[in-house]
């Protein structure tokens, strides 16, 4: 089989979970797809070492700063004609020759439309319906996902492969050290995300008023770029709330490890990247009971209606207060994040590339 893959996702110096996920899937699927022919298309020039070396994988990088999946990925894929293409992040090309398969990670834009900017909505609604009809087999990060794909866009479900992410540990870092850095409190709440509407980010801040006004010693930190619609009102400005903006790997472990819990009772999620990665790091999960979000707490976090502000600042309350409460969410946490694995996705996910090529 000749494999070509959309590896521009890959490249991001800053990336999200979408690109995490096609950097950590294309690192995994490598090793597995040895007897077989893989072409990684790129927008722009990878690092030498982002990927492991490999005879059988070649590299063709075609920059272009708009419409590159449209036109010079699709002038690519009808020049080489390979067996499959895989794009691991919603877009096939509207023309393109072959089979093709494609991950479709949420349908959050159609759940909370006016979270999206229009044209952003509108150009994910056009090109994730029609992606997940021209493909052979679309991939789903979460049952939820594919429900969604089923309700919305009439995608059958035997076409549909739930093929969970994996979730690595986030480096440990220096607690200590990511505390004097960001001049954190001893005792403080943990949100990692790209701040925007369905984040639920005010209602976060007003159930942690709540909070704050029991124990003043209490911090509620903000780990994520400012994104699209973001509004200053949310949370800048309000005694005990940190925005402390995009943060490094180690920083982000360190952060996470040593905070009271993460808070992450976000309105949609199609796999939410923070809850794993927060169980990995020893730490209590409050989360939300919509979406993806249940599938991946498990039995390990505490699940809130997102919409209720007395709700969340009531989970937030239990877990500051009851030691053995986050101890047994502490536990049970190590357990679930383990399930999320790269060789576990790799695996899955090759499985359904070969059904899809045959």
């Amino acid at each position: 089989m000749h494999l070509a893959i959309d590896a521009s996702r890959s490249t991001r110096p800053y990336p999200t979970g979408t690109e995490r996920y096609a950097l950590e899937l294309i690192r995994a699927l490598i090793p597995r797809t040895t007897g077989h022919r893989v072409t990684l298309h790129f927008r722009d020039p990878p690092p030498a070492d982002l990927f492991p070396a490999a005879e059988h994988v070649a590299y063709a990088v075609m920059p272009q700063r708009r419409l590159w999946t449209h036109t010079r990925l699709a002038r690519a894929l009808y020049r080489d004609r390979p067996d499959l293409t895989f794009v691991p992040a919603h877009t096939l090309p509207f023309v393109m020759p072959g089979r093709a398969a494609v991950t479709v990670h949420d349908l959050g834009y159609l759940h909370f439309p006016h979270a999206h900017p229009g044209r952003s909505r509108r150009y994910l609604d056009l090109t994730t319906r029609y992606s997940a009809r021209r493909a052979s087999i679309v991939l789903a990060d979460s049952q939820a996902t594919a429900d969604d794909l089923n309700a919305f866009y009439g995608v059958a479900p035997d076409k549909i492969r739930v093929v969970y992410p994996g979730v690595a540990a986030p480096p440990e870092g220096d607690r200590a050290a990511v505390r004097v850095k960001h001049a954190l409190p001893e005792r403080y709440f943990a949100f990692v995300g790209t701040l925007q509407p369905r984040k639920n980010i005010a209602r976060l801040v007003q159930a942690f008023t709540q909070v704050h006004a029991q124990h003043r010693d209490v911090a509620l930190v903000f780990a994520g770029a400012k994104g699209w619609l973001y509004d200053p009102a949310w949370a800048e400005g309000v005694p005990g709330v940190r925005l402390l903006g995009y943060v490094s790997d180690e920083d982000k472990g360190a952060l996470l490890a040593g905070s009271v819990a993460l808070t992450f009772p976000t309105l949609y999620e199609g796999f939410g990247f923070p809850v794993v990665e927060a169980m990995h790091a020893g730490t209590a999960v409050i989360t939300s009971t919509t979406s993806s979000l249940p599938e991946l707490a498990g039995d390990a976090g505490l699940l809130v209606d997102p919409e209720d502000v007395d709700a969340i600042a009531a989970a937030m309350l239990r877990v500051l207060n009851d030691d053995a409460l986050r101890a047994d969410l502490v536990a049970r946490g190590g357990a679930q994040a383990a399930r999320f694995t790269w060789d576990a996705c790799a695996d899955a996910a090759l499985a359904a590339l070969l059904e899809a090529a045959s």
